[in-house]
């Protein structure tokens, strides 16, 4: 690496550490707990919305496939117009993702409009355009059988940008906390995309029908749609819809009008992919960093101590009225209700606050309930350390309030 690259990745680290991440870094693994691209999955599950993750990753991971495809081409010593020449003329007219790759200039390639790229810098850019290439990921993806929770490190490992000229750290949260599957809710709808294998031959047009084809099956087709029993439908706008999948990954396109069509299977879903990469980013994806940088604790959770909460001060109360109307001497013991009264005020606020000051100052963020994962994004730490100050000063405020209260009024016997 040399000066101007070591330059760049310190400018990177020394922004990151004054603001929150993008989205795109989410995406890509350049973030660490709790806004890591797994606490992002695990946010989406709790709202029965990881469909469009899982298929923004699946499209992601056939882009890949093909990228791999091309560059096989091209190691072998061909041009891909040689090679795929239907191809070589729909990239031209029509514009590619893949124009760098196939050997097109960079301004005779069509930029999308509706492409993430007007919104993205030319480091974003290169870390989504060129993640998952085959020497990091050790495979392509090929295998049609269902993966479970466990597997979707690898899917998300995918997505990683490459190394050498830009790589700042990324999250090593696994997706199985200490070795064990996650709960049961986030077990509810487990993802059908395909898993990473290691690569046994060279990528072939039937590999890349194929990918096209399980993603149709499992994202785009109407549900009960025959091929397809466990498929996900996801919304799109009607210009986005695919409504049929003419091509069969058994046996390679014999007429012309299948060949012809073939040649779209390498973008076929780039629109749709980048329709869902902006719905997340705008409607989830805030919702994500209000959950994360500025709480600690999930819904459950944080109800589980409202309902704790509201027992304890009813204890408390209970106590502090009983010690008044019996007038228990000396009354110096009344400094005691500050025990129950701490307890409660601390998941009373907790839960309002959806913050676990104890959780803070430990430095754990809890990713489903009850379990927890070390806060390593220095950013979202800070600011997470700020509010937890901030509840446990209104904690100790409150709590002194009442002990005090409850201690002044004088005793009376009934």
């Amino acid at each position: 690496m040399d000066d101007e690259q070591m330059r760049q990745q310190e400018d990177w680290l020394n922004n990151r550490k004054n603001r929150l991440p993008s989205f795109t870094e989410v995406l890509s693994r350049r973030t660490r707990p709790p806004v890591d691209l797994f606490m992002f999955y695990l946010f989406l599950q709790r709202e029965g919305a990881e469909d469009i993750l899982d298929f923004w990753l699946d499209v992601q991971q056939h882009e890949n496939l093909c990228r791999a495809y091309f560059k096989d081409v091209r190691k072998s010593g061909r041009t891909i117009k040689e090679d795929w020449p239907q191809y070589w003329d729909y990239a031209r007219r029509r514009g590619s993702i893949y124009g760098t790759v196939v050997g097109l200039q960079p301004n005779a390639v069509k930029r999308s409009t509706t492409s993430t790229g007007e919104m993205l810098n030319d480091q974003e850019k290169q870390a989504l355009a060129a993640a998952g290439d085959e020497k990091r990921a050790g495979g392509v993806s090929t295998s049609p059988r269902p993966r479970t929770p466990g597997l979707d490190k690898e899917r998300i490992a995918s997505a990683s940008p490459p190394a050498g000229e830009y790589d700042p750290p990324r999250s090593t949260t696994p997706f199985s906390i200490s070795g064990r599957t996650p709960t049961l809710f986030n077990m509810r709808r487990a993802s059908r995309a395909p898993t990473v294998i290691p690569r046994s031959a060279a990528i072939s047009r039937l590999d890349l029908i194929a990918s096209a084809e399980r993603i149709y099956l499992r994202y785009l087709s109407p549900a009960g749609t025959v091929g397809s029993p466990e498929n996900h439908e996801i919304y799109l706008p009607p210009a986005l819809r695919i409504h049929s999948f003419p091509l069969s990954s058994t046996q390679e396109p014999k007429s012309q009008s299948d060949v012809n069509m073939m040649a779209h299977i390498p973008d076929m879903f780039h629109a749709q992919k980048e329709y869902c990469f902006r719905a997340m980013e705008q409607d989830a994806f805030p919702r994500f960093l209000r959950a994360k940088a500025f709480g600690n604790l999930t819904p459950l959770s944080a109800l589980v101590r409202l309902v704790v909460g509201l027992i304890i001060l009813w204890i408390g109360l209970a106590a502090a009225f009983a010690l008044i109307f019996l007038d228990v001497q000396p009354k110096a013991k009344r400094f005691f209700l500050f025990i129950p009264f701490t307890l409660a005020i601390l998941c009373l606020i907790s839960h309002q606050y959806e913050l676990d000051p104890i959780l803070i100052f430990l430095g754990q963020s809890e990713s489903t309930p009850f379990r927890t994962l070390t806060i390593r994004e220095p950013y979202v730490k800070k600011l997470l350390l700020g509010r937890a100050i901030w509840v446990t000063t209104l904690v100790a405020i409150c709590v002194t309030t009442l002990t005090l209260i409850f201690w002044a009024v004088p005793g009376h016997r009934l």
